[in-house]
Formats: C-alpha cells, structure tokens, sequence
C-alpha cells in the first residue's frame, strides 16, 4: 500500500504546525515529490522516527547546523552543543510524526528518535523503498522532512 496524498498531507500539516507552534514563524512547505533513484541527502542533523503498527518505515527530519542554531535561539537556548542540535533534530522529527499519528490513530507507532549527524552517514531508507521528500523553507533557510511508509 502506497502512501496517498492526503497522508503526505498530515506530514506537511505537522511540519507547517510545528513552526508556527515552537518556533512562532511559519515555514512554508514545498511541494512534496518522490524520490525514485538512490536515497535522499542527508543534511548536518537528522532525526529519524520508525513507524511500526499498521504502516511501518521511516520518517525523518534532516537539517543544517545554522538552521538549527536558529531555531535554538527561538526557542530560548543559548547553548549551540552538538547535543542541543541533536536533541532539537530529533525533537522536531517527533513533533511532527506524533502529529501525524494524532491523525492515523494508535496502530501507527512511532519510536523514540534516533539521531544522525554529519552529511556522511549512510541514509536510514532501505534500498529498494520510496521516499516522499517535503522540502521545507523557514526564514533563510531549508531542510527536509522525509517519509518512507510502505
């Protein structure tokens, strides 16, 4: 079963939720597309969320390091650690997939992030799946929110 357009739309809607909630500035979403060869690009930090129950796969968030020093200093934080960075990329991917499971109800689970840094790790998306990139814009810069469901 193939994702349908309107569950890629409840992954736009909590990234589009999140912004406006934590960081009070909207972001604005691109539109999403498929990735039919290889896997999508990493960017500094990556928060990944698996999704067991009835759908299972991927979905994570991947950002810069100057995007995330950003949205730090909205969010109050001072302190731009590696492990502030990396708690914020996984916080941001679990917003948004337990907003998407508001959505899809309690046979989508969603595990504790996971989180990756450095544009040189190996992407969490098997090989042979499809990924839904949505592109996302806040302020001066771009990041990506990824789903891989099957």
């Amino acid at each position: 079963m193939s994702m349908t357009r309107v569950e890629l739309e409840t992954f736009v809607q909590g990234t589009t939720h999140y912004f406006v909630t934590a960081a009070n500035q909207a972001a604005t979403v691109g539109s999403p597309y498929l990735v039919n060869e290889g896997s999508p690009a990493l960017l500094e930090y990556t928060g990944v969320i698996t999704i067991a129950g009835k759908r299972k796969g991927i979905v994570y968030f991947t950002a810069s390091r100057p995007m995330l020093t950003v949205l730090l200093m909205r969010l109050g934080e001072t302190d731009m650690t590696h492990e502030n960075m990396a708690d914020l990329v996984g916080e941001v991917a679990n917003q948004i997939s337990g907003n998407a499971r508001r959505d899809f109800g309690r046979e989508f689970m969603i595990s504790v992030p996971r989180v990756l840094s450095g544009a040189q790790s190996e992407s969490p998306t098997p090989a042979d799946a499809r990924s839904f990139v949505i592109p996302i814009n806040w302020r001066s810069h771009s990041a990506q929110l990824v789903v891989c469901l099957d």
